[in-house]
């Protein structure tokens, strides 16, 4: 049943553009202005892809971007669904199998999110070199379907060590301030309780956020090489003087808008 959703979603995409990117990008909360640095070949709404379903958090437009960078073709996914909207794993993954069955080998995942890590600040940027998985659930949970992948994943690389090195040297020649370290993925809604925060860094964490670690499980189980990347939209309950709200987070995306298109336009054609 799902391998003939896939198969319908591809061959709908498939009939809109001629593209064959080796490359696709999931583009977080306020990061979606990167495609307008895209020549685009096709943009579709989710709504208009069968078995797609159509986003519901500001600053997540909703979109399919086929095109190119610097003659590079990429697939880019302008915003991206969360589990705390109400939708199974499985719908939060479908668009990662998508591109994957599209023919991408690479997967870029963008997010925003806490940080707590020390000496960071809301602008900053975080290399995610691996995760711990809070949210209580798997994608992978129930029958295998082989077709995708091993039924018992290995997550010992989960972020593609040689792509934490291009990235970091990215930020290296770009001068700016860039982190690495683990993302903590929780469901949300709500942000966290300092209390909580103080659990997370005593774990070793030092952002948090409430999307990417799926995305990252299931490109995996698809044998996509994972890249990763947080923009520190703000700093954690417990650090920050202020109350959490989502408009700090797209504020804050804002401002780095010009920073993070040009990590990502320079980090694209290292991978090329």
């Amino acid at each position: 049943m799902l391998l003939d959703k896939l198969t319908e979603t591809v061959s709908y995409i498939r009939s809109r553009s001629s593209l064959k990117p080796k490359v696709g990008i999931i583009l977080g909360s306020g990061l979606g202005a990167f495609v307008q640095h895209l020549k685009i070949d096709a943009k579709i709404p989710f709504n208009e892809i069968p078995h797609f379903v159509s986003t519901s958090v500001e600053g997540h437009q909703g979109n399919l971007i086929l095109g190119t960078v610097d003659d590079q073709p990429i697939i880019a996914l302008q915003g991206r669904l969360h589990y705390y909207e109400g939708h199974s794993m499985d719908t939060v993954v479908y668009p990662t199998r998508t591109m994957a069955l599209l023919g991408i080998e690479n997967l870029i995942l963008t997010n925003s999110a806490g940080g707590f890590g020390d000496t960071m600040q809301a602008g900053d940027f975080m290399i995610i070199e691996d995760h711990i998985n809070l949210m209580g659930i798997n994608p992978l949970m129930g029958p295998n379907l082989k077709q995708l992948g091993p039924r018992f994943p290995d997550m010992t690389e989960a972020y593609d060590k040689k792509f934490v090195e291009l990235m970091e040297k990215t930020f290296q020649d770009m001068n700016c301030r860039y982190h690495k370290g683990i993302y903590c993925g929780v469901t949300g809604p709500t942000y966290e309780t300092p209390a909580e925060v103080r659990y997370l860094k005593l774990i070793g964490g030092k952002a948090v956020g409430m999307s990417t670690v799926p995305e990252a499980i299931a490109a995996n189980h698809l044998g996509l090489r994972v890249a990763a990347l947080s923009c520190i939209t703000n700093l954690a309950a417990g650090i920050s003087r202020n109350k959490l709200s989502h408009e700090e987070v797209t504020e804050n995306a804002k401002k780095v808008e010009q920073q993070f298109v040009d990590f990502l336009k320079s980090f694209l054609s290292k991978i090329s």
